[in-house]
């Protein structure tokens, strides 16, 4: 290229390379949506075994059509997600990626992330007229594919590591919990979150709220499959005036940052809270400068913040934390809401975990 702009010469190497970037992200793109569909199609779990196959076998496993199976494939192995035998003509599904792609009850599984990427498209148009009227988007409004692939994408690194690790990491929590605790989960989803806690620690009693009533419904349907339902209740409520009192453990999952009233739900918390209660926060793994942010974890936060979680809060008239609010911005808010003790228990590359006393 020999153009170039009057006031700024163009490097051509720096201009390639970042070609070279927009082309994978271009790729990127466009195989999430196929990523969703090999997840919806049972087409991943069907050569989970990791045995060689051709595309008309994965099409008569799953009852689907060859052809676009052929061409599916096409794009998964040019991906590096199914490996390709020139040899042979048969693809092969890797034991690393089938963890990932088709072992839902792995702590590796990620198609749940995907599904979630792809409902966010459907907000585009709303969200393009908000960048300038400054209106935000309900939860509720959201295609409801969302619902589900949120739930689906925070569910394995909860059932990895909340009792594993987290609920250890509080001081005196999971002592409680094993001899008996009243505990509070709220923006509780499909529960996913409420199920797992109640599932380890049966001697304990566990609520969980959510103001969107048709993720309350699918969690009551999960805690009755999961067989928990005679220790676990969901209802429709607030942040900020939940029902309840003497709570040993409050917990937000990854939504304390998406509220209206951040400080106005801590303070419902410390009201809520036995006096040697506690409140366990899980937020997006942040920094407090947007420098320390631009990690490839952040540019997945900050895109699902921009699309879902400002938009979330200021539908509420809320401050807008965003996803990538950071240990700082949350700490304040913590105080701000009466809590005399914060600190963070743990950190992982996903999650800040902080706990918080009266």
């Amino acid at each position: 290229m020999q153009q170039q702009n009057q006031q700024t010469a163009i490097d051509e190497t720096k201009l390639n390379e970042f070609m070279g970037q927009l082309v994978g992200d271009l790729g990127s793109t466009m195989t999430a949506a196929l990523i969703f569909i090999g997840d919806k199609l049972g087409l991943y779990k069907a050569v989970a075994d990791g045995k060689p196959f051709t595309p008309a076998e994965l099409a008569q496993r799953t009852n689907t059509v060859e052809r676009y199976v052929r061409e599916w494939l096409g794009n998964q192995a040019a991906s590096g997600y199914i490996k390709y035998d020139a040899k042979t003509s048969m693809y092969t599904l890797p034991p690393e990626q089938s963890l990932a792609l088709a072992q839902e009850g792995s702590p590796a599984f990620f198609a749940g992330a995907f599904q979630t990427a792809t409902a966010m498209f459907s907000a585009i148009p709303k969200i393009t007229e908000n960048f300038k009227s400054g209106k935000g988007l309900h939860w509720g409004e959201h295609d409801h594919s969302l619902f589900e692939g949120t739930e689906r994408f925070y569910r394995p690194g909860y059932a990895a590591h909340l009792v594993q690790d987290w609920i250890p990491a509080l001081d005196g929590v999971d002592a409680k919990l094993k001899s008996g605790a009243k505990v509070v989960d709220i923006g509780c989803g499909f529960g996913a979150s409420t199920i797992i806690m109640a599932q380890a620690y049966p001697k304990s009693t566990f609520t969980g709220f959510d103001f969107h009533a048709p993720s309350v419904e699918a969690a009551k349907q999960r805690a009755e499959a999961a067989g928990v339902s005679d220790r676990v209740t969901f209802a429709v409520a607030k942040s900020i005036d939940y029902p309840g009192q003497n709570y040993d453990l409050v917990c937000h999952f990854d939504c304390l940052h998406d509220l209206g009233d951040p400080v106005g739900a801590a303070k419902h918390v410390r009201d809520t809270l036995k006096k040697d209660g506690t409140w366990m926060i899980i937020e997006p793994s942040a920094g407090d400068n947007v420098e320390e942010n631009l990690t490839p974890v952040g540019r997945i936060y900050y895109a699902a913040s921009t699309m879902l979680c400002v938009p979330a809060s200021l539908s509420q008239n809320g401050p807008a934390l965003g996803g990538q609010a950071g240990e700082r911005c949350l700490t304040d808010i913590i105080r701000r809401g009466g809590f005399a003790q914060c600190r963070r228990a743990m950190q992982t590359p996903f999650n800040l975990i902080l706990e918080a006393r009266p």
